[in-house]
């Protein structure tokens, strides 16, 4: 399996969404009768698409809204809304930030500590505007944070890092004991989802941990730095077939399905689509909800490893913000390239691919096609229009 990459080595080719397309089917649907919705821990969700636990996407504004809309977003509880009462002006400073000094002021406003009164008010403040409160802790903070997040009333608690592992060692802090954390967090009635992994080996030992959702992906996002810093990752193609194949198995071995969530590096509709073809139950995204008028980032989005104190793995990208929440996920799209009415990319997919559901839709032929994105768009690329912006 694989190819030679010298004498003796061999290494797998892998795909990305670019890489492939999804083949029509015999069979096409009306979009409105096509059933996108997903469930994790019982817990049923119209829009499968999950906002990325950013502070240039989420704050508690933004997580009520989305929750209107039909998902959920996720709040990071080691970000600006826990170490500020009101972060307002530090988004303002990161904002108005040179792009050659973001980083380091980044790295000078994350050493404000966090109050831990503030993760129970967050969640607090996220109930009170009638959606689902979902937040995020590295593993290192989850044994801290999950229990001031539960006695808040959180729906579900999120452990996630840039590699999840079962199995961790550290000579200077406790390793997380996935199994136990889970389970004190099942006693007090809170699902953990837990990311993030590549591989088919890893996912199905986070699950057999008692893990309610698995994220999956390293690297393929917008303002992260780690494939470059680091030299990790697998694209996300071959990274959610991978762990689909591991949710699949353990369904058959154990009954408990544990839905698979693609985090990362969705541009556009279509590249939604290809996750959800090869095999993701819902996905999670950034860069494109960090462009909603809805999101506290000014415009800007960065990754939670970019204020790293020795080694950042992100950087602080412009995005602008071009439109409402509800018209990134709805529309009417205003722009042609595939940003808007991502839902409605989706239902159309489904459609044209004959798929009922989004479990139909992971059984959808893909085929390697590397001439997907630049066959017959030459005057979309000399114009830089709609695929070629």
């Amino acid at each position: 399996m694989g190819k030679y990459i010298g004498i003796g080595r061999k290494a797998r080719q892998c795909f990305g969404f670019d890489d492939v397309a999804l083949v029509p089917g015999s069979l096409t649907i009306n979009p409105d009768d096509v059933d996108i919705s997903w469930e994790v821990a019982g817990k049923r969700f119209g829009v499968p698409i999950v906002a990325s636990a950013m502070d240039g996407v989420v704050d508690v504004r933004f997580a009520v809204e989305f929750g209107r809309l039909g998902g959920f977003a996720v709040l990071n509880l080691e970000g600006v809304q826990t170490r500020f009462a009101d972060p307002g002006e530090v988004l303002d400073r990161i904002g108005a930030a040179k792009p050659d000094e973001s980083t380091h002021l980044l790295q000078k406003i994350y050493e404000e500590p966090i109050k831990k009164e503030l993760v129970g008010r967050r969640v607090e403040e996220i109930k009170a505007g009638g959606a689902p409160a979902v937040v995020s802790a590295i593993p290192q903070r989850a044994a801290e944070f999950g229990p001031l997040a539960a006695e808040a009333g959180c729906d579900v608690f999120v452990v996630q890092s840039t590699v999840a592992t079962v199995e961790h060692e550290s000579k200077s802090y406790e390793s997380l004991d996935f199994a136990k954390f889970i389970a004190d967090m099942h006693q007090r009635g809170i699902p953990v989802m837990v990311g993030n992994t590549t591989t088919y080996e890893v996912t199905y030992a986070l699950m057999k941990t008692g893990a309610d959702g698995i994220f999956c992906g390293v690297g393929p996002g917008a303002a992260c730095t780690t494939r470059g810093v680091l030299g990790i990752g697998v694209p996300q193609i071959t990274t959610t077939v991978d762990c689909a194949y591991a949710r699949d198995r353990f369904y058959k071995m154990t009954g408990r399905y544990v839905p698979v969530i693609t985090d990362g590096g969705m541009r556009v509709g279509g590249d939604i689509c290809k996750a959800f073809a090869a095999g993701a139950d819902a996905v999670m995204i950034g860069s494109p909800f960090a462009k909603a008028h809805e999101a506290p980032g000014r415009g800007y989005h960065w990754g939670m490893a970019t204020p790293h104190a020795n080694l950042p793995r992100g950087t602080r990208v412009h995005v602008g913000q071009n439109a409402s929440l509800e018209r990134i996920l709805f529309g009417p799209a205003e722009l042609d390239d595939g940003s808007q009415n991502l839902v409605g990319a989706l239902r159309t997919s489904m459609g044209n691919v004959g798929a009922h559901n989004i479990k139909e839709m992971q059984n959808t032929e893909i085929i390697i096609a590397p001439a997907i994105q630049t066959e017959g768009k030459l005057l979309q690329k000399v114009q830089k229009i709609g695929m070629a912006k």
